[in-house]
């Protein structure tokens, strides 16, 4: 360790998106601020990310194969884990311990459950590291969402004591986490981020995302299509709330074109019109539910899609919206460091969720852990 006083924690993030592993090393001093020392990034195979996919809808076998696909998981964790220490030249008993969200297969706060999967034991095993997992399962016993975590995470970092900020993620699942200066912070997910523009452009064109979001700005926007996108009824829902791929998936996009009853539309079209769903949901529940705002600051991988980021600032306007570096953490790692943090918290038995967000009944400490 480096002293009692700062602790070095790895946080792997693995999302809504299926794309990979995101891993960070992160100095937490004593007073809970972190700091970025290194990161690295551990794609998934086509494959794997098939097989997770798959794992969101029922099959034969399935508990088998999730069984079989969270062992494969637990090993790339590992390896990503490898990779990065030797990027930090650190070695694994420098590190407290491992916050690992697992990748989510199914997310059923209304009925009492959420499952991550990933084998936090074999990981704890591979590594030689403690490991934190598991994290959303008690907030839902203590009658909560479960989710989002994250705006904990931003909360300690990043609320000011005079200037009401906003602290946006954009992955796969869109949320915002509100930080008056005065009053309680909350959290919710809006809708769909990156989940459906990634979904339509690899049925498309076989891609893995819309690179800056150059394919949906050579489209427009179908009307008809967005009015019916906007009328699902999450996004009437008041927070708390929290959504995912049994909400927000290629098949609903599919049956709302459908039930247009129309020629089939333009595939760069759809792309625009999925592009301002999210920006519309996504500023509309800040317009609702953040009066008072004066700073958006985005993270997550839709930072980078410069036409979404233009009509962010553009829906929100005058409020100045920029990416979260401009405060001090990289965009691309804010989850990887929220879940190193989160680890944190449940090494030291402190409690890492925040009511007002989730709808539990009270402060909970978080997380199972794995001894090394």
């Amino acid at each position: 360790m480096l002293s009692n006083e700062t602790e070095r924690y790895v946080g792997l993030m693995s999302g809504t998106s299926l794309d990979g592993i995101d891993a960070v090393l992160s100095e937490i001093d004593q007073n809970g601020k972190s700091r970025l020392i290194a990161q690295h990034y551990l794609p998934y195979s086509e494959d794997l990310r098939g097989r997770l996919l798959r794992l969101h809808s029922p099959q034969i076998d399935e508990l088998h194969l999730a069984a079989l696909t969270g062992n494969e998981l637990a090993r790339h964790y590992a390896d990503a884990v490898q990779s990065l220490l030797r990027v930090a030249n650190s070695e694994n008993g420098a590190v407290r311990a491992i916050g690992c969200h697992g990748q989510t297969v199914r997310h059923r706060p209304e009925v009492g459950y959420t499952l991550q999967i990933g084998n936090a034991a074999l990981l704890a095993e591979l590594a030689g590291i403690a490991v934190v997992t598991d994290f959303r399962s008690r907030d839902i016993a203590a009658g909560g969402q479960g989710a989002p975590l994250v705006p904990a995470f931003h909360a300690d970092q990043l609320q000011h004591p005079q200037m009401h900020r906003v602290v946006v993620n954009i992955g796969g699942i869109a949320n915002v986490t509100d930080l008056p200066p005065d009053g309680p912070v909350r959290g919710w997910d809006t809708g769909p981020g990156n989940l459906l523009l990634d979904a339509w452009i690899h049925r498309q064109q076989g891609k893995c995302f819309d690179e800056h979001g150059a394919w949906a700005a050579s489209g427009k926007v179908i009307p008809d299509l967005l009015d019916a996108l906007l009328s699902h009824p999450y996004f009437r829902q008041s927070p708390p709330k929290s959504a995912g791929r049994e909400q927000f998936n290629i098949e609903w996009l599919l049956a709302a074109m459908h039930e247009l009853n129309r020629a089939a539309p333009d595939a760069a079209d759809v792309q625009a019109t999925l592009t301002e769903l999210t920006a519309r949901t996504l500023c509309e529940a800040i317009r609702h539910d953040c009066m008072g705002a004066r700073e958006v600051y985005v993270c997550g991988g839709g930072v980078h899609n410069r036409l979404l980021m233009q009509r962010i600032a553009a829906l929100l306007d005058p409020v100045g919206v920029a990416s979260t570096q401009t405060v001090g953490i990289d965009p691309d790692w804010m989850e990887a460091l929220a879940f190193a943090w989160l680890a944190r918290q449940a090494i030291h038995h402190r409690p890492a969720n925040i009511p007002s967000v989730t709808g539990a009944h009270g402060p909970r400490i978080l997380g199972a852990i794995y001894p090394a």
